[in-house]
């Protein structure tokens, strides 16, 4: 039996932007039947103990991706260690991230999630980030959505050509 393929999206507080990621990158990959474990953590604690942001719970319902508990958390980073990519949701995400890395291995599984989007995997991180909808209503949550929706393809891509394996229960 293999190991699962995982992925850690992070954000700031962990209850909008990184748990949107995880939830729409685990359904795509349990629809691509990819044995692919997806979750998510904060740059600060701000917001550890809260739930799901409800407007983007609501992002989430309206597109048919199914939402489970969640509660925010912030990265350890020990997780270097136990995920093969940790993605960046805005470049202050990265840069906090290539900072915390113990080596140089480990900094170099964080990537933009963004740099996964044909649209804008030719520009720099710098013009790879996702705002924070947090301060926005419900269309700056639409958007996010769609930035991370956009994304979402390049790395199915990515994790099954550097060692996802295909799961045999799509269940």
């Amino acid at each position: 039996m293999t190991k699962p393929y995982r992925i850690i999206t992070v954000c700031t507080g962990n209850i909008c932007r990184s748990p949107m990621a995880e939830f729409i990158l685990a359904n795509a990959a349990r629809d691509a039947g990819l044995d692919v474990e997806v979750d998510s953590a904060g740059t600060t604690q701000w917001e550890i103990g809260n739930p799901l942001d409800s407007r983007a719970a609501d992002v989430l319902s309206r597109h048919g991706i199914p939402t489970t508990a969640h509660t925010a958390r912030h990265f350890n980073t020990a997780w270097f260690a136990e995920r093969e990519l940790i993605l960046a949701l805005d470049t202050d995400h990265f840069d906090a991230l290539l900072a915390l890395a113990p080596t140089p291995e480990a900094a170099a599984k964080v990537r933009m999630l963004r740099s996964f989007d044909p649209a804008v995997a030719h520009v720099g991180s710098q013009a790879q980030g996702i705002y924070d909808p947090w301060f926005g209503d419900d269309h700056d949550f639409e958007v996010s959505w769609a930035l991370i929706s956009a994304a979402v393809p390049g790395i199915l891509a990515y994790v099954t050509a550097n060692g996802a394996a295909r799961g045999t229960d799509r269940g």
